[in-house]
């Protein structure tokens, strides 16, 4: 995920979110400009305590020279005070907003961007970035433009108060010029691996911790070590090479325009000890040159920081330029929200990922309205293709999948979504209480109806004995649940949106014996009148149901009943032998004593 772009271009996305704050940049832009000249209004004051107090020795003068710096420095204060409150919010409120836009568009991506993107990358990118971001607008490009005024407004005064001396620090800017460009762009190209190298380091991190449990069971801690300090030493390499650029370039511009001062200097103290100029002139040049050095060391170095700046938000501009490879239709076509059947209609479809292999080949299917229907094969014969299919997480290559009358490809994907309720194998819990996430299910519903659909789905009685009970916190995935209560909560979610068509991926996969009643007792009512399709693994759990369609290698090998089809498919047959043989085997050894 990189892009070329050329130069600090691509931070004019990044300027273009002031637009909306335009009254606070012209008050961070005033206060700027009027501290950027008070405090050139102190060379002035300069002049005046040198030549009117100290050298005139008078005390009037210099009470009259500390006056004149007194209010120059309250006026500094004041401008330095409201620039840096308007400057910090603005880089706060960019990098909110940054993080918004990110995040916005992020939700609306098709699932294969993340396929081929690591959470964990992605992830820095909307947190290590956008901070990076924020500093740069809230506070580097301040002092960068500061730096800028401050610097100009020098050279101003310098040729105003001797012309001659400023010849000296005039020749040296070309000079310092040259190392800004040559330095910049390697360490613009050295900071966008930079942050490349940190998302490494998170994302490596983040799967080791998320998989902590399994890297301990294997003894693999001393592995795991070794394997992500050689991911920070291979960052910090990177950073190494970063930093020794910025630190050539500050140094060499440096050097170049304080051998300028040296010049300077000399041929002033000249000029003073032979009259033509006075103490308090060269006070005052000295005082702006000073100033033009420091500017322009503020500048290198902050010119430094704005190629680092132009890495990161070439990343994120990347992140908000990604669009979904589902489009939504420009004139969408309104569903039917009683009309739930599903046809597939010669349907081929390839992951991206595997573009050689077809999960689906030529598929015709038809679930009529109100039907209940199984789908059972071999691991990788596209049973939960069919349900990607169907929310449209993907489109097929060739064929059309109807929802009603409608293509589903021609009604917008948050009209399809909202007719379809999943409860996944695996169940997808968030890190927020019990209530939330089964309202997860369906926006601006009460608490009543919450718990009745806890209860349908048998989740009521564990969750009154939690602490808190529904508004308990459920941890980082639902790691403070077992298996089966965080798949009662799923299928209590779905139960709450109450769809027109229902997806269930072995939705009691989870639970013991006792729960897989309750729960399939509890499904049976939720699935009566409604289009219900179910991926089995356990055919046991499937004999009540309309229909069975077997499945193996993309395609349909046979349909019906249960007792249809072991008397017709092959392939049926020998699953229902393996898994009720198991299944008595099982039941035969609980039933024999145990001699001894």
């Amino acid at each position: 995920m990189t892009a070329s772009r050329p130069g600090l271009k691509v931070l004019g996305p990044i300027f273009a979110l002031l637009k909306p704050y335009r009254l606070q940049t012209a008050i961070a832009a005033f206060a700027l400009c009027f501290t950027a000249a008070a405090t050139l209004g102190i060379g002035t004051g300069v002049k005046t305590l040198i030549d009117l107090g100290f050298s005139a020795q008078s005390t009037s003068g210099l009470r009259t020279a500390m006056m004149v710096l007194m209010a120059i420095s309250a006026a500094v204060a004041v401008g330095t005070f409201i620039r840096f409150y308007f400057v910090s919010w603005l880089g706060e409120r960019i990098a909110a907003d940054l993080r918004t836009a990110v995040f916005d568009n992020l939700v609306g991506l098709h699932p294969h961007f993340f396929e081929e993107n690591r959470p964990g990358e992605i992830m820095s990118r909307l947190t290590t970035d956008t901070t990076l971001l924020q500093t740069i607008i809230g506070s580097s490009l301040s002092m960068a433009l500061r730096s800028a005024l401050t610097l100009s407004g020098a050279i101003v005064m310098m040729f105003i108060t001797n012309w001659k001396l400023s010849l000296f620090i005039i020749v040296g800017v070309p000079s310092v010029l040259l190392p800004l460009l040559f330095f910049g762009k390697k360490i613009r190209h050295l900071s966008s691996a930079s942050q490349d190298s940190m998302a490494q380091v998170g994302t490596y991190a983040g799967e080791i911790i998320h998989q902590l449990k399994t890297v301990q069971a294997f003894n693999k801690e001393s592995y795991e070590r070794a394997m992500f300090e050689r991911e920070v030493e291979s960052a910090f390499g990177v950073a190494q090479r970063r930093i020794k650029q910025r630190a050539l370039l500050i140094g060499v511009a440096i050097f170049i325009v304080f051998s300028s001062m040296i010049g300077m200097l000399y041929s002033g103290g000249t000029d003073v000890i032979n009259g033509t100029m006075t103490p308090g002139e060269l006070g005052a040049f000295v005082f702006y040159a000073v100033m033009l050095g420091s500017g322009f060391a503020t500048v290198s170095e902050v010119w430094g920081e704005l190629q680092r700046a132009a890495g990161a938000a070439e990343r994120l501009i990347e992140l908000m330029n990604s669009k979904s490879f589902l489009a939504e239709p420009e004139h969408p076509v309104a569903l039917d929200p009683h009309a739930a059947g599903v046809e597939f209609r010669s349907v081929t479809f390839r992951y991206p990922s595997r573009p050689d292999h077809p999960a689906l080949n030529e598929l015709n299917l038809n679930i009529k309205q109100g039907e209940s229907v199984a789908l059972v094969g071999p691991s990788g014969a596209g049973k939960s293709t069919l349900f990607e299919l169907i929310q449209r997480f993907y489109d097929p290559q060739s064929g059309s999948i109807f929802l009603g009358a409608v293509d589903i490809t021609q009604c917008s994907l948050e009209d399809l979504r909202r007719m379809i309720g999943i409860v996944p194998q695996q169940p997808i819990l968030f890190s927020t209480s019990v209530f939330n996430n089964i309202a997860y299910g369906r926006e601006q519903c009460s608490e009543e109806e919450v718990i009745q659909a806890a209860k349908a789905a048998h989740a009521h009685e564990f969750i009154v004995d939690l602490p808190g009970q529904y508004q308990a916190d459920l941890g980082e995935q639902g790691t403070r649940m077992s298996g089966g209560q965080k798949q009662r909560i799923a299928i209590a979610r779905a139960i709450l949106k109450n769809p027109r068509l229902l997806l269930l991926d072995e939705a009691t996969s989870a639970l013991d014996t006792e729960s897989e009643h309750l729960i399939q007792t509890a499904l049976k009512d939720v699935m009566r009148d409604r289009t219900t399709v179910i991926i089995a693994h356990r055919l046991s759990t499937i004999l009540h149901v309309d229909r069975i369609v077997v499945l193996d290698k993309g395609r349909i090998l046979a349909q019906g009943t249960h007792h249809e089809l072991i008397k017709t498919c092959p392939l049926y047959q020998r699953l229902a032998e393996l898994q009720f043989n198991e299944q008595a085997l099982a039941a035969e050894s609980l039933d024999t004593p145990v001699e001894g």
